[in-house]
């Protein structure tokens, strides 16, 4: 019999902000069987967190599992509160680790983060980078449960590179380091290249109004078509040709596993978790964050030698395939019901 779980985390849709990693793992669950109650969706912080709470003492004593969105900023003291719900009520706990960041949190919060994570009956980490960052600091309790996909929502396709048709999927925010994609579109105009950029995604802290200013102040055309659902950035990418990760933080994006599943050849920051999702050279090109000549000269690379283009490509492809639900929901069913843990 599947059991009850109760999933805390951001459960937000407007308009900004992306589909939630909570979304598909929820979607995914019940699809399983399993009986998954949310919270929480309220737009306010602080109503978030005291739904969440609640949520934990109203439905805790039905739950067999409660599922807790783990992330590095602010979010990471939401996931401690409710974790201390949890162990007054006497709940087994999951923590999922999603913050990029988190390392520096578990050295800047050592006590807190203890206190989360210590009692936890598992925690499960998205990426190799998270789960080895953790067993340094002495949790052993980490089991790795790639970011999923539905595999066959994503048609793989190869892509010719003429005109050079850059996309860039994220949340408009700071720590994405978006303007540094328009920088990329001057320059590689400015070399003489044919050039496009579609920038898709919400804005969340103003970052798209610096984007339109940066364009405009560099005499560039960049396509911001703002938040899509999943259908309509996947019929999006069949357009273009590259595909460029800007970050300055991060951990297992889910935008561009998506993206080496559809046959986008990836050029990204080599920062955080991306060197565990990317090998440099065999499945994409990593460069060092917020550089500008490395992000060009890569996508340069990628056109003049269209045989490393499809390479890449059909090697993330490959890569991504493991990433499928129906081989990583057993992962999943194991955790819940108490046997992988």
């Amino acid at each position: 019999m599947k059991k009850n779980v109760l999933y805390l985390g951001n459960n937000l849709t407007n308009s900004k902000t992306n589909v939630s990693y909570m979304k598909g793992l929820t979607q995914a669950l019940e699809g399983e069987g399993f009986l998954v109650f949310c919270k929480s969706a309220f737009q306010n912080k602080i109503a978030r967190v005291l739904d969440m709470v609640k949520g934990t003492i109203v439905y805790g004593y039905r739950m067999d599992n409660v599922l807790i969105d783990t992330y590095s900023t602010q979010n990471f003291y939401y996931a401690f509160v409710v974790s201390q719900v949890c162990r007054l009520l006497r709940l087994p706990y999951i923590p999922i680790l999603h913050g990029g960041n988190l390392p520096q949190r578990l050295e800047q919060n050592p006590k807190l983060s203890r206190r989360l994570f210590k009692p936890a009956k598992v925690l499960v980490s998205p990426s190799i980078y998270l789960k080895e960052a953790f067993n340094k600091q002495g949790f052993t309790n980490v089991v790795y449960i790639p970011n999923s996909l539905q595999l066959q929502n994503y048609p793989f396709a190869s892509r010719s590179i003429g005109t050079i048709n850059i996309l860039w999927v994220r949340s408009f925010s700071e720590i994405y380091n978006p303007c540094l994609a328009v920088d990329i579109l001057k320059a590689l105009q400015d070399l003489g290249y044919k050039t496009t950029l579609c920038m898709a995604g919400p804005d969340t802290d103003g970052s798209l109004a610096k984007v339109k200013s940066r364009a405009k102040a560099l005499g560039v055309t960049v396509e911001t078509p703002g938040k899509l659902t999943k259908a309509e950035w996947i019929r999006l990418a069949k357009d273009y040709n590259v595909f460029i990760n800007t970050t300055n933080f991060d951990n297992m994006p889910v935008s561009v596993i998506e993206a080496m599943a559809l046959g986008l050849p990836i050029v990204s920051t080599n920062v955080g978790g991306m060197p565990f999702l990317i090998e440099d050279e065999v499945d994409g090109l990593l460069v060092p964050p917020q550089n500008l000549n490395a992000f060009v000269a890569a996508i340069v690379r990628l056109k003049s030698d269209p045989v490393l283009a499809a390479s890449l490509a059909a090697k993330a492809r490959k890569k991504v395939e493991a990433f499928d639900w129906a081989l990583l929901k057993a992962d999943w069913i194991e955790v819940l019901e108490g046997t992988k843990c």
